[in-house]
């Protein structure tokens, strides 16, 4: 009898214990699941993961409908980030207008890192030029300027089914006044430290993602 009591007892010790390592079995392999998936979340993507478009299906996609002009801007590594974010957004197209050097360059290159070839450009001889051809098309034009009753980025509301353009202006002297007068409207970014301006490729950038913000990415 007494054999059989201890042969119990020793049973019960060892499925408790059993049981206690199944216990932590459990927690371990719950904590390798949710370690597991946090890693597979946070993980870097990979350049060849990523399936962006060639650049012949990108001319055929559907584009942002914005135009950005680019009203003598002189340095050619700002007019190629430009280019590199209007790949970036699908833009329809970029106007290079007065001393703006055009593709192929391969100071512009070095920045858009062959966006120049992807997104269509045309050039014109002053940016007046390509505001009066685009408001023939269609266009709502609005320079990126600081003016008295500018609409400050962030409560501009682009519509669909309109056609916006925007001009950018030269790094010193910022868009030409005659451009101001003949454009539907200035948008203006928000400054609060002591800066007057930015760069002109990283307001464009900032300016076309407002664009595709309200216009193209609510699907994504």
């Amino acid at each position: 009898m007494g054999k059989n009591l201890n042969f119990y007892f020793l049973l019960c010790i060892l499925l408790k214990l059993a049981l206690i390592l199944l216990c932590i079995s459990i927690i371990l392999y719950i904590c390798w699941c949710y370690g597991k998936a946090w890693n597979m979340t946070m993980r870097k993507v990979r350049t060849v993961e990523m399936k962006r478009l060639t650049v012949e299906e990108y001319r055929e996609a559907e584009k942002l409908p914005l135009v950005v002009v680019m009203d003598d801007v002189r340095s050619m590594y700002n007019i190629g980030s430009v280019f590199r974010t209007a790949d970036a957004f699908r833009v329809e197209a970029v106007y290079l207008c007065g001393i703006c050097q055009v593709p192929p360059s391969t100071e512009i290159h070095k920045t858009a890192l062959g966006a120049e070839e992807s997104v269509s450009w045309r050039y014109f001889a002053t940016a007046l030029e390509a505001v009066e051809d685009l408001k023939k098309s269609g266009y709502e034009v609005y320079s990126v300027e600081q003016v008295e009753h500018s609409t400050r980025l962030h409560r501009f509301k682009a519509q669909q089914g309109r056609r916006y353009a925007i001009v950018m202006g030269n790094e010193v002297k910022g868009v030409h006044q005659e451009v101001v007068d003949a454009s539907d409207g200035c948008l203006e970014i928000p400054q609060l430290g002591t800066k007057h301006s930015m760069n002109v490729a990283v307001t464009a950038g900032i300016v076309i993602y407002r664009f595709a913000e309200q216009l193209m990415l609510q699907s994504y």
